[in-house]
C-alpha cells in the first residue's frame, strides 16, 4: 500500500513511513493511493469478535507487507489489553434507534487512545528496528495531548512536546498532561487557541531542515495510522447493529475533522453508513461551509467542549482531496486562498459531492447543558459535553430518519468535565483513581508564547539535554 499527498508534491510512501512523516513534505496529508474494500461476508464476520481481532483484519490492507501478520495481530491486541471495558467499545441504547458508543475506555478517558495505543506501539516497534529516534510534535485541544502521552511516555526512542493552548483545556486535561513523570514528555501550554498551537507544528514541519534535524515525527490526526486505527470502531459497532445487511447513520462531535473522516474512509470501505451528521458546538466552521460552501474560520469560541473549540480542521483537507476528485492542484490553490486570503470557496460539484455523505448540526451551549441533563434524567446516563453535542445532534437527526440506526460517538468520560456535568445536573460525576490521584501530583509545563521560534528554540534546547 502506498500513500500520496494532498498537495500531490511530495513523494508516495508506504505505511511505515507516512506514517514516520506525519505531514508530507509538501505541507499536505496522506491519503492511501488506492482504496481497500471489505465484502460483505467479511464485515458480517466482524460481529461479535474481540476488538483487537477485529482491528488486525480492518486495518490488515492499509499496512501491506510494512508489519508481518502475526507482528500487526501482536501490536494490535497489546494497544487494545489495557481498555477498561471488555468490549473497547460498548454500544449502550439511550433510545428508540438512539445508540452511544462509548469510546472512552483507554488508559486516557478519550477516544483517541483507540488510535494513540496503537499508533504508540507500532511506531516505537518500527523505530526499534531502525536504531532510529523521533521528536514527537503534537498539538491538542485537551484529549490528543494526554492520549499520546499515555501512550509514549518512558519510551526510550522518543522525545514527546505536546503544545496545548494555556487555559483553554480542563483541569483534569490539563493534568494529564502536565503531571506524567516522564523524561522525555514535555508539556507546553502556548499563549493562543489551539488553532495557533496546531498553526506552529505546521509551520515546524515545514521547516525541513528543522525537520530532519530533529527527526520530527506527527501524532496529530494529520497522521493517516491516526485516522486508520479510527475507522475500525466504524465496523464494530455497525456490525453490531446489522451491517453490512442493515444501514446504519453516525453522528460525530467533531472539530478538527478526523474522527468523522474515519468513518467516511469505513463507508468507502464498504461498510453500510446512510449518513455521517458533523456535530459542531459554537465553533461551527464545518457546519457553515456545508451550508454556504464558504469555509472562513472566524474568532475562536470559549465552550464547554474545549476540544471542539476549533476553527481551522485540518482533516477537511483530506475530504476536499476526495470531493475534487483527487485534483491535488486544486487542493493547493484551496489551501493557498486560505493562507492568503483567509476562506476558500468549494466549487458547487465538489460540494455536492460532501453534501451525499455529511450533515452538520450546530448545538450551542444551552443546548448542550439540556442534552446532559434530559439524558440523565432519561436513561441515567451521564455524558460530557462533548458527547452531549453529539447526542442532540443525533436527537435531530433522528427526527429527520427516525427508521435509521443511529449512534452518536461519546468521545470523552463525564469524569474530565466535572464542572460543566455538575451545572447541567446538580451533581459531579464519579471520578476515577486515575484521575483523582492527579490532583496531588506535581505538574510539570513550560508557558510559551504564540510563536514558532519560540517554540522551536525550546525544542532545540530540550533535546540537547535529553541527549
Amino acid at each position: 500500500m502506498l500513500y500520496i499527498s494532498t498537495r500531490g508534491e511530495a513523494p508516495r510512501l508506504g505505511f511505515t513511513e507516512a506514517m514516520l512523516a506525519g505531514l508530507a513534505r509538501d505541507g499536505g496529508l496522506y491519503a492511501p493511493l488506492t482504496q481497500p474494500r471489505l465484502t460483505p461476508a467479511e464485515i458480517r464476520a466482524l460481529a461479535g469478535l474481540p476488538y483487537a481481532e477485529a482491528a488486525t483484519r480492518v486495518v490488515r490492507p492499509y499496512v501491506g507487507d510494512d508489519l508481518a501478520e502475526d507482528e500487526l495481530a501482536e501490536l494490535t491486541r497489546q494497544a487494545y489489553a489495557g481498555f477498561g471495558h471488555a468490549a473497547a467499545a460498548p454500544l449502550v441504547q439511550l433510545d428508540a434507534n438512539l445508540f452511544l458508543l462509548e469510546l472512552f475506555h483507554g488508559p486516557s478517558l478519550a477516544f483517541k487512545d483507540f488510535a494513540m495505543q496503537w499508533l504508540g506501539r507500532v511506531m516505537s516497534r518500527t523505530l526499534k528496528r531502525r536504531g532510529a529516534r523521533a521528536t514527537i510534535l503534537g498539538a491538542t485541544s485537551g484529549d490528543t495531548g494526554a492520549a499520546a502521552i499515555e501512550a509514549f511516555a518512558g519510551q526510550p526512542n522518543v522525545e514527546v512536546f505536546i503544545l496545548f493552548p494555556h487555559g483553554r483545556v480542563s483541569e483534569a486535561q490539563r493534568r494529564q498532561m502536565t503531571t506524567v513523570d516522564a523524561p522525555n514528555v514535555h508539556a507546553v501550554a502556548v499563549e493562543g487557541t489551539f488553532d495557533d498551537c496546531q498553526a506552529i507544528v505546521k509551520a515546524l514541519f515545514g521547516d525541513l531542515a528543522f525537520r530532519d534535524r530533529m527527526a520530527l515525527s506527527g501524532v496529530n490526526s494529520i497522521n493517516w495510522a491516526r485516522i486508520l486505527a479510527q475507522i475500525v470502531y466504524y465496523f464494530t459497532s455497525a456490525a453490531t447493529l446489522g451491517a453490512p445487511d442493515r444501514r446504519v447513520a453516525f453522528v460525530v462531535p467533531t472539530g478538527n475533522f478526523g474522527d468523522i473522516l474515519a468513518g467516511f474512509y469505513a463507508k468507502r470501505m464498504g461498510l453500510s453508513i446512510e449518513r455521517l451528521t458533523i456535530a459542531a458546538n459554537e465553533n461551527d466552521i464545518l457546519a457553515r461551509a456545508l451550508a454556504t460552501g464558504v469555509y472562513k474560520p472566524l474568532g475562536v469560541k470559549a465552550t464547554s467542549s474545549p476540544s471542539m473549540d476549533i476553527q481551522v480542521s485540518s482533516n477537511f483537507e483530506r475530504l476536499l482531496f476526495e470531493a475534487y476528485d483527487r485534483d491535488a492542484a486544486a487542493v493547493r490553490a484551496l489551501m493557498g486562498a486560505l493562507k492568503q486570503a483567509g476562506e476558500f470557496a468549494i466549487a458547487p460539484g465538489p460540494l455536492e459531492a460532501i453534501r451525499r455523505d455529511f450533515d452538520a448540526r450546530r448545538v450551542d451551549e444551552t443546548a448542550c447543558a439540556e442534552e446532559i441533563a434530559s439524558t440523565y434524567r432519561a436513561a441515567g446516563v451521564i455524558l460530557d459535553p462533548h458527547s452531549a453535542v453529539g447526542v442532540a445532534a443525533a436527537r435531530g437527526a433522528l427526527r429527520r430518519d427516525p427508521a435509521t440506526p443511529t449512534i452518536a460517538l461519546a468521545t470523552a468520560s463525564p469524569a474530565k468535565f466535572p464542572d460543566a456535568v455538575a451545572r447541567a445536573i446538580g451533581r459531579r460525576p464519579e471520578i476515577p483513581p486515575r484521575l483523582s490521584r492527579l490532583a496531588a501530583l506535581p505538574e510539570r509545563v513550560a508557558v510559551l508564547p504564540n510563536d514558532a521560534a519560540a517554540v522551536a528554540r525550546f525544542l532545540s534546547e530540550r533535546t540537547k539535554e535529553a541527549a
